[in-house]
């Protein structure tokens, strides 16, 4: 329990990942490929940050089946501690089912599972605030989102919130998530998202979420967009200025599965802002984990070390981390 740099909180999904010919309205396709994967958003990026040799932690809810095995399994073996993840007697672990065509285009649908009773007393807010950073993601059911609320009254003063609302969250607009956005330290978002939840494009959107409390505003803006005639992959905001951080590689990058892309971005911004890296260098970290992620099918395999970063950062950028 000591020492725990960041402590992820959020729903705990078995991802069922179909590589699919193409996403349909209606109609029969060809299934390429399967597999079988541990994540969920927060999960995803806290397993990312124990990669790249952080000391973290995640609390949530899972069943008493195998796939609950599976998920604690596979963060023992990046040392994530599981301490505080509670077992759902009678349960089943929440799943995604996750469809993704040669396009990169996605379907996601969730069955919610375990996640659906994580209660209040499950949270041991002592754990929680000893760490420095705690990172949270969207859960399907409302009873977890005012948990989430009450939350952010209880936190110690100097526990950074690390927030990713994802579409489910966004959608509940800016009114309803205020509250999180007011104790938010870094608003990790994607441009879909901030338009949804804002009404807003990207720049103006930015600034309405630093005026309702956020100190720092990071969207990414997917394979890379023309932004005042240069490409980006990110638009990063705080108070004082804006960046824009541009791909790296100007190479094509073949994408095998885009699912949980913008979880491994998150792992790499964060671990730049646990290293005290400026913005715009926390931004190009997260650009290569994304992009090291995208080389494999699911959210965790493709995820790097720390070696493999900081050797993709140096032949890059030619500098260390």
């Amino acid at each position: 329990m000591n020492n725990i740099e960041v402590i992820g909180l959020g729903a705990l999904n078995m991802d069922h990942l179909y590589q699919v010919e193409r996403i349909l309205n209606d109609g029969e396709a060809i299934v390429n490929d399967f597999t079988l994967s541990p994540g969920g958003s927060a999960a995803n990026t806290i397993y990312g940050l124990a990669r790249l040799g952080v000391k973290t932690g995640f609390t949530g809810a899972i069943g008493d089946d195998a796939e609950g095995r599976m998920m604690l399994e596979d963060f023992a073996r990046v040392g994530v501690d599981t301490s505080q993840i509670k077992i759902k007697s009678g349960e089943k672990t929440g799943s995604a089912l996750c469809l993704s065509d040669k396009l990169n285009s996605r379907s996601i649908y969730v069955m919610p599972g375990a996640n659906n009773h994580l209660t209040t007393d499950d949270l041991n807010i002592d754990y929680i605030n000893q760490a420095g950073m705690l990172h949270i993601s969207s859960f399907a059911d409302d009873r977890q989102f005012k948990i989430i609320l009450e939350l952010m009254d209880r936190l110690a003063s100097p526990v950074k919130v690390s927030f990713s609302p994802g579409a489910l969250w966004a959608a509940k607009g800016l009114e309803t998530l205020t509250p999180i956005l007011a104790r938010t330290h870094v608003l990790l978002i994607n441009q879909n998202e901030i338009r949804q939840l804002t009404g807003q494009d990207v720049p103006a959107g930015a600034e309405t979420c630093l005026k309702r409390g956020c100190y720092l505003v990071v969207v990414t803006l997917g394979k890379g967009d023309s932004w005042k005639t240069i490409m980006a992959t990110s638009y990063i905001r705080d108070n004082k200025k804006e960046y824009i951080v541009e791909p790296g590689s100007t190479g094509r990058i073949t994408a095998l599965d885009t699912t949980g892309a913008g979880d491994a971005f998150a792992t790499g911004f964060l671990y730049g802002l646990l290293k005290e890296k400026t913005p715009d260098e926390c931004g190009r970290f997260g650009d290569i984990v994304a992009r090291f992620s995208i080389g494999k099918i699911g959210a965790r395999p493709g995820l790097p070390t720390l070696d493999e970063l900081s050797q993709n950062y140096r032949e890059l950028y030619n500098k260390e981390l």
